[in-house]
């Protein structure tokens, strides 16, 4: 299985307003925390999520979260 491109050893903190997002999971797209369409060749496909009131939100930048969009601290343990 193909593995995320790591885009940061940090998770982005993101103020956002009610609506639809496209977090980007390849770690390749060049707008960082979302999707950009650098995924086309690639298996992967951006993750739609929702948020219904403004806030700040701390998107994954490593790709490794197991709490996708979100980050949970992965990040601190990979190698590299």
């Amino acid at each position: 299985m193909e593995k995320p491109q790591i885009a940061q050893r940090a998770p982005f903190p993101t103020r956002l307003e009610p609506g639809n997002y496209f977090w980007c999971r390849c770690g390749k797209s060049s707008k960082q925390p979302f999707c950009d369409g650098s995924h086309k060749n690639t298996s992967f496909q951006p993750m739609k999520f929702t948020v219904e009131e403004t806030e700040v939100v701390w998107l994954c930048g490593c790709k490794h979260s197991a709490k996708k969009p979100f980050c949970d601290g992965t990040h601190r343990g990979l190698a590299g």
